[in-house]
């Protein structure tokens, strides 16, 4: 009996975190194969080599297309797509997936995807749907959308929002938030034992930063030194840092923040990749969660920790009532924290509702994969809005 070959492509530890559990069940089932190819910041010692990660949690990767150059201006990216694209074409031959499963926005991805979409290998897309008008990525999620044959989205406005890029309805299933099984499915640490886990003792108030550069806009280290010159106003604060992912200018900001954190050791320390169990224990511990990642908008409001939200990165995407957002700039990010450590503000997290939907997220997305008639779905036609103006 053929086994459906599913690929799953991971390109950097944020989307892997979103990926474990749809791998472990394709993994788990006798009737699928899982395939695996990791690319790019996996497969770069500057960001910490995080493919070993994935073999330490007891999978097999199939193949690693290599594709980061060391420049990250926007040339070298533009050339990092360029031989991504190379790269997966060649290793999808060889793989001859049924299936290839990629999740969000990034170059990576979109490399990917375009691969895929020549070879006319089918592709499921999760996490379609959602904006963050403050990126490049904003473009690229909706390219992926348009190159995707099965779409799986976190809520019914995203839902709504790809079939208004033009697809079928019966192939976009909002099946939920993916990032949430971790926090279902993993057995969180507590305060004592997160801090023998990094090796950091932790002060009364703990702040957990992560800040991407905004790359549709410019000067991402005046944005930086604004937020670490705001952290200098809590010096009863301790402070872990997760470093940025490789984008355009990444580099720049992890060089200011390790010269931060090596001026103020006694009370901050810096992780290239904590891994999904100590990143969320971290946010379970944390009195407040700052920066612009996209965690602070799903699994911190889940966790009932406020977010502090910073600039534009995030723009578009739905925020629940814990969310606090604010500009670039350092009273503004200073008033944004004393308000998310008030008594009042912290008081209401009890009640916060998240905007994602939840539950066994992605045991129904394996189970949709499985069953799925893949035969003709390759042939997409563009799916016209009822009310489209001059439509039939």
């Amino acid at each position: 009996m053929h086994k459906r070959k599913i690929c799953v492509v991971t390109g950097t530890r944020a989307d892997y975190g979103l990926l474990y559990w749809l791998m472990k069940e394709i993994q788990a089932d006798e009737d699928l194969k899982l395939q695996i190819v990791a690319t790019g910041m996996h497969l770069s010692p500057e960001f910490g080599l995080t493919y070993k990660i994935i073999e330490e949690d007891g999978f097999k990767i199939d193949e690693k297309v290599e594709m980061l150059l060391s420049s990250d201006t926007p040339v070298g990216i533009a050339k990092s797509i360029g031989l991504a694209t190379i790269g997966f074409a060649d290793v999808l031959e060889r793989l001859k997936p049924d299936l290839l499963v990629i999740l969000g926005d990034r170059f990576e991805i979109l490399a990917a995807a375009q691969a895929a979409m020549v070879a006319r290998i089918p592709i499921a897309h999760l996490a379609g749907g959602e904006l963050t008008e403050g990126v490049i990525d904003e473009a690229i999620r909706h390219s992926i959308t348009k190159m995707s044959h099965l779409h799986f989205v976190a809520n019914e406005t995203y839902r709504q929002r790809v079939i208004q890029l033009g697809e079928n309805p019966e192939r976009v299933f909002n099946y939920g938030e993916s990032a949430l099984d971790n926090i279902k499915r993993l057995k969180l640490l507590d305060r004592e034992a997160l801090e023998q886990a990094i090796k950091f003792k932790l002060k009364p108030t703990v702040f957990l930063v992560t800040y991407h550069p905004v790359t549709l806009y410019d000067n991402p280290e005046q944005a930086m030194s604004a937020l670490l010159q705001a952290l200098d106003q809590f010096p009863e604060a301790s402070i872990i840092f997760t470093k940025p992912n490789a984008d355009t200018n990444g580099r720049v900001l992890i060089k200011m923040i390790d010269e931060y954190v090596e001026n103020q050791s006694s009370r901050a320390k810096t992780f290239t990749s904590m891994g999904q169990l100590l990143y969320l224990s971290a946010i379970k511990n944390a009195d407040v969660v700052i920066g612009n990642s996209s965690s602070g908008l799903t699994e911190v409001p889940a966790l009932n920790r406020p977010t502090v939200n910073i600039g534009n990165r995030q723009k578009g995407r739905l925020k629940a009532s814990s969310v606090i957002d604010c500009e670039e700039n350092e009273e503004q990010i200073i008033s944004a924290i004393q308000k998310a450590l008030s008594t009042d503000f912290q008081a209401s997290l009890r009640q916060v509702l998240s905007p994602y939907e939840e539950g066994n997220v992605s045991l129904r997305i394996k189970e949709h994969l499985k069953t799925v008639a893949l035969e003709g779905i390759t042939r997409k036609e563009f799916y016209d809005s009822e009310n489209l103006v001059g439509g039939m």
